[in-house]
């Protein structure tokens, strides 16, 4: 019983949450200079045939990245790939099976980015009605948040290749200069730095090894294979860093 002279303040009831994980998977089209995200064609409702991240419920027992790897393996099949968990969307209202009949049903969205490697993805087409490469520059009107989440993680894209070695993980075991400078141009745009200081910045970091290979492409010089060389990034990896 309350008080006498205070009032019994009538809290909203807690929400019972459902926890999905999506998933913004990027790979980059060097040849035609576009950054591509994968979208898949929802087959349910909400959304019945409309274009939306690959995503999923989370399962009993299944962690948040447990089940990020699943609808990889479910959507795609690649060798290299870089994965992280990027954010959660879950404001009031995300969800249209979010009403008031719902017992205060609340979804979640853990979001996570991926790059992946574009020439040796392997996108598979079972148990869903459609999927494909979209670039960022083109995407349609998605489900749910999905353009919110995915305008957030190409923020992170851009970002990442900024400060961190993301680009390795995507890239050849071995690549030319040439090769890496593509990857960074068609992600940032073909301002963001010449090719000759991209190149002096990159080599005077100490990660790349010349493996004293070289390739021939077209009519021009032979261009230097090189490697990244983790251990020579190691006393780096947690120091603020500027690749570009």
């Amino acid at each position: 019983m309350p008080e006498r002279g205070t009032k019994q303040v009538n809290q909203p009831a807690l929400a019972d949450f459902k926890v999905g994980v999506d998933n913004v998977i990027f790979s980059v089209d060097t040849q035609q200079n576009r950054v591509l995200v994968l979208l898949v064609m929802r087959q349910d409702e909400p959304f019945s045939a409309q274009w939306s991240l690959p995503g999923t419920l989370v399962r009993n027992g299944e962690s948040l990245e447990d089940a990020a790897h699943r609808i990889l393996a479910e959507k795609i099949r690649v060798n290299n790939l870089y994965l992280e968990q990027l954010y959660t969307f879950g404001g009031p209202g995300r969800d249209p099976r979010e009403s008031p009949d719902s017992f205060g049903v609340r979804y979640l969205s853990v979001s996570y980015f991926a790059l992946v490697r574009f020439e040796e993805a392997q996108l598979i087409a079972e148990g869903v009605s459609g999927i494909a490469w979209y670039p960022v520059t083109e995407l349609p009107q998605l489900a749910f948040d999905h353009n919110q989440i995915l305008e957030y993680g190409y923020r992170r894209l851009r970002n990442k290749l900024e400060y961190s070695p993301v680009a390795f993980d995507v890239l050849p075991e071995l690549f030319t200069l040439g090769d890496l400078y593509q990857l960074y141009t068609t992600v940032l745009g073909e301002n963001f730095s010449d090719y000759s200081n991209f190149r002096t910045r990159l080599l005077k970091l100490g990660f790349l090894a010349d493996t004293g290979l070289k390739v021939s492409r077209g009519a021009g010089r032979p261009a230097s294979l090189y490697r990244f060389d983790s251990e020579a990034f190691a006393p780096l990896k947690n120091k603020p860093l500027v690749f570009i």
